[in-house]
């Protein structure tokens, strides 16, 4: 039976072979907590195990489609260092841990599983994609984008890096050049934009209604074929994946609760210039 609702973070609703994924946190913009992280991870679980399913459009509920982890996180964060060395272990958080078999944590894996969903998944991104919220919508396989969305990949802002897989899924779509101005500077650019550096697949002013009619689209093809034609692609565009997202997870825990870390939180938060130590971890 088709869950409607999961744990009140994600519904899906299943048309002709079309899943229609939500993320249902409007009142956040979407915001990562725990909840939305288990429900993400369970949401894809579920569909991967549908064999009538033929497309996936996800998206997020109300103003924006994720605006990355929850405040409460980097406010935590703010108060110095923890004895738990993981950033999304925060406020009792466990989208750090690891599941036996998979080369992601969850935090990694609300993005991953959606390409091991085996049929295409279509985000629909508009108002917010930033941090996690951006990594999710490059876990997709084709993006619909409102021209005036505000994306970032935002992690080094609080000290961080993109740790939820994105360092793999944005080398894949810009150049290299173009990935590491956007990762050092975690500055905030816009759909239109975005598209022109081959982050959106298509600019659409109803990003859901557009990603819809392709869904439906695809959904008329043979299944067997789109489910072939997805594994063969991926096998080279996925190639490395393990160890990358080891690399990723090596380095936020030696990232998270140092000085500058910490520093990089708590001048958000006070609204001043950061003063930062001479780098010593890398």
């Amino acid at each position: 039976m088709i869950p409607g609702v999961i744990e009140n973070r994600v519904t899906i609703e299943v048309v002709d072979g079309v899943a229609d994924v939500r993320m249902n946190r409007a009142d956040k913009r979407n915001a990562l907590d725990n909840a939305m992280f288990t429900s993400l991870a369970a949401a894809g679980e579920y569909l991967k195990t549908q064999p009538k399913i033929r497309a996936v459009v996800l998206s997020g509920d109300g103003a924006s489609f994720c605006a990355g982890l929850d405040f409460g996180s980097f406010q935590a964060m703010a108060e110095g260092p923890k004895s738990e060395p993981d950033p999304k272990n925060e406020s009792g958080m466990n989208a750090g841990a690891m599941s036996e078999g998979r080369i992601t944590h969850l935090a990694q894996q609300v993005c991953w599983v959606w390409q091991e969903v085996p049929v295409p998944v279509i985000a629909a991104v508009h108002g917010h994609a930033l941090g996690g919220g951006m990594q999710i919508a490059l876990g997709a396989d084709i993006r619909f984008v409102h021209p005036d969305t505000q994306l970032s990949v935002r992690e080094v802002h609080w000290g961080l890096i993109p740790d939820m897989t994105g360092t793999l899924m944005l080398s894949r779509l810009v150049r290299p050049d173009i990935a590491k101005e956007l990762v050092f500077t975690a500055k905030v650019i816009s759909g239109k934009e975005g598209y022109e550096i081959g982050l959106a697949t298509h600019l659409a002013e109803n990003p859901h209604a557009d990603a819809m009619v392709l869904a439906r689209e695809i959904a008329g093809r043979s299944p067997d074929a789109v489910r072939g034609a997805k594994k063969l692609l991926n096998l080279q565009s996925n190639d490395g994946a393990a160890q990358q997202f080891a690399h990723e997870r090596e380095v936020i825990g030696r990232l998270i609760g140092q000085a500058n870390q910490v520093e990089a939180v708590m001048s958000h938060f006070e609204k001043r210039p950061p003063n930062y130590q001479p780098a010593s971890l890398f």
